[in-house]
């Protein structure tokens, strides 16, 4: 047995054990994708920061949702995270991003919600797309703040009244992070709110997390 199989059958036995289809669209994806920046998606860091997105969107700005955009969505795990909490009850989940590679991934990742209409990815960017066109979203998610170059055009772009969920850090040590801040003070003041809902810190082992959750 190789080393794929021994671990396509463990994550296998724990779909079938946890009678859970999130588990089953992984393994098919990690067969179909052998994407190595998936791991990176997946890893403690990341998944740990959406999961204290999805319990402070519950508990700071309500549980339901007909549509949620997410921008910067990668393979689409935060989706998955989303649509899988019971506490919340979402209509749909979009998630964009600028990299090609990813929508094809992201659907296969959440191909149980896009048979049930619940998930679609696109490939876009950002700061090319018409807020004041596109379908409305009851929350615009943003968690690769520290990635966009040009962000204040962005910002600037994002219609008043919106309903965001925003991330970033101060792990300055990355080429591809262009747009840290060094605190959660200096996070508010790049991405200024009319009501904010919640604003928080969470360490990691070489940075910090930054999350704001309010009306532009």
């Amino acid at each position: 047995m190789t080393q794929d199989e021994y671990y396509g059958d463990m994550l296998e036995g724990l779909a079938a054990w946890f009678a859970s289809p999130q588990i089953a669209d992984l393994r098919a994806t990690f067969s179909r994708f052998p994407e190595p920046d998936l791991g990176t998606a997946l890893n403690r860091n990341q998944v740990t920061s959406k999961l204290w997105l999805a319990d402070a969107l519950r508990q700071h700005a309500g549980s339901e949702y007909g549509t949620i955009t997410v921008l910067g969505g990668w393979f689409g795990v935060l989706g998955a995270i989303l649509l899988s909490d019971r506490r919340l009850s979402i209509g749909r989940v979009v998630s964009i991003d600028i990299d090609p590679r990813c929508a094809q991934v992201a659907e296969s990742l959440n191909a149980s919600e896009v048979r049930a209409g619940r998930f679609s990815a696109l490939t876009g960017d950002m700061r090319s797309l018409d807020y004041s066109r596109s379908s409305p979203s009851d929350v615009l998610v943003n968690t690769s703040c520290e990635h966009v170059v040009g962000f204040d055009q962005w910002y600037a772009q994002v219609p008043d009244g919106q309903l965001l969920v925003l991330q970033s850090n101060d792990y300055y040590a990355i080429p591809d992070h262009v747009n840290c801040v060094p605190d959660l003070d200096a996070f508010r003041v790049q991405v200024p709110m009319r009501e904010e809902l919640f604003a928080g810190s969470q360490p990691h082992k070489r940075y910090r997390r930054f999350m704001l959750i309010g009306r532009k």
